[in-house]
């Protein structure tokens, strides 16, 4: 484990849930040195609870897909650099195939309407550029794939998003990045509402697109650098 503090535990709701909070903000931050086991005792010991919530939350967190298990225990997921653009290949065939149903099978219109006003209210209050936001996207997207009417996709979506998440993190959101996002999603989804999917279709794949480069660029620079060459298995 690095000499970073870790998230503090807010005192509000469930202790499983609080430790689970701080823990996924952790990890997704890279606080934690990816060749470090975690440990129920010594993260009970820097979370100040016992091992019970924390044994909870790293089930939670397996699941999640920032946790992986290897013979000598839990440890910090580290994605694969040759499987990142498997992957967004994959986020990709998922995603643009919710947009192609929307022209044939039942959707949920009312979901894509409130999707975005919620993003076209966050062009005047833009979102902290922390790891929070980056939840924020994949819901987005999830959400946006969900309205199509087919739930098995939705849920393949949060597959790929957990196996591309830990390396999301390490990136240096700006306020430029941040406003960018917004304005793409903002796009994407009137043009879903206006019945324009062709519009759509492309504004959805130039935005995958540019997220699959950053992140590739991003893992690629990481082999280099010793904060982050531990997270990117080569």
């Amino acid at each position: 484990m690095t000499d970073v503090p870790y998230t503090a535990i807010s005192g509000g709701g469930p202790l499983r849930e609080q430790v689970y909070v701080a823990l996924r903000q952790d990890l997704m931050a890279g606080v934690f040195d990816p060749t470090t086991r975690l440990g129920e005792e010594k993260l009970a010991e820097a979370y100040g609870v016992s091992r019970t919530p924390v044994r909870e939350a790293m089930a939670r967190l397996l699941a999640d897909g920032l946790v992986q298990r290897l013979d000598a225990g839990l440890f910090p997921y580290r994605p694969r650099l040759d499987d990142l653009a498997d992957l967004y290949e994959l986020r990709t065939t998922l995603e643009l195939r919710g947009i192609d149903r929307v022209d044939t099978e039942p959707h949920d219109a009312t979901a894509v309407r409130e999707v975005l006003k919620d993003w076209t209210q966050a062009r005047s209050s833009l979102p902290h550029p922390d790891a929070e936001f980056v939840a924020r996207d994949e819901s987005f997207h999830v959400t946006l794939l969900a309205a199509s009417g087919n739930p098995a996709l939705a849920e393949a979506l949060r597959a790929v998003n957990a196996r591309i998440r830990p390396v999301r993190m390490f990136d240096s959101l700006t306020r430029e990045r941040i406003a960018s996002t917004v304005d793409e999603h903002v796009a994407i989804c009137a043009a879903v509402v206006e019945g324009d999917l062709a519009a759509a279709r492309a504004l959805l794949l130039a935005h995958i697109d540019l997220a699959q480069r950053i992140v590739i660029d991003r893992a690629t620079q990481a082999l280099s650098m010793a904060k982050i060459a531990l997270a990117v298995q080569n």
